[in-house]
């Protein structure tokens, strides 16, 4: 199903960033290039996993974007930003971001009580941003329909989904070693 998605990994450089290997790749980083046929199987294989019964499409700055707005415009539904800079507008949420390389905070805006979102975003390496917008979410008593993840670093999901109490839907399970890349299974 995933077949460019699985060949793109192939060739996949990885960086180290302090004492965090990442990997960089099409639909995480925009490089080296972004070939349409991988981004529309990946919006396909999303569609075909993802409760699409949602207010809207919800993703975080800024590698979700690409995924959010070409799932837009398959599937109709609106989406939104959450961004990693403030408005100051009302009902502003902040949520503090750990990732394997940095932190930061993020800025919910124009989320409400009582509406269902379609999360997706295109890596889940520590959880760490994963947790942020959930928990926050789950606070302001937003109903996350559905959690899509394009690549899932080995390790962290079945404790995070624990933590908090969701199931989250990956299309590649990935295992790094250093540098290496291996693709071990399609997610679902």
């Amino acid at each position: 199903m995933l077949k460019r998605l699985v060949a793109s990994m192939k060739d996949c450089p990885a960086v180290k960033m302090n004492d965090y290997y990442y990997f960089i790749h099409p639909i995480t980083d925009g490089l080296p290039l972004v070939e349409p046929e991988l981004l529309e199987e990946v919006v396909d294989a999303v569609i075909a996993v993802a409760d699409l019964d949602c207010d809207y499409i919800l993703t975080a700055q800024s590698m979700g974007f690409p995924l959010a707005t070409a799932l837009s415009l398959k599937t109709g539904l609106p989406y939104k930003y959450i961004r990693k800079r403030s408005y100051g507008l009302g009902g502003e949420v902040s949520i503090d971001q750990v990732t394997g390389y940095s932190s930061g905070n993020m800025f919910i805006n124009f989320v409400e009580k009582g509406d269902r979102v379609l999360l997706v975003d295109d890596v889940l390496s520590t959880g760490g941003t994963l947790k942020a917008i959930v928990k926050a979410l789950q606070s302001m008593e937003v109903e996350i329909g559905d959690t899509v993840i394009v690549f899932e670093k080995i390790g962290v999901r079945d404790e995070l989904e624990r933590e908090l109490g969701m199931e989250i839907k990956t299309l590649l399970r990935l295992r790094m070693d250093g540098r290496n890349v291996e693709v071990i299974e399609q997610g679902l």
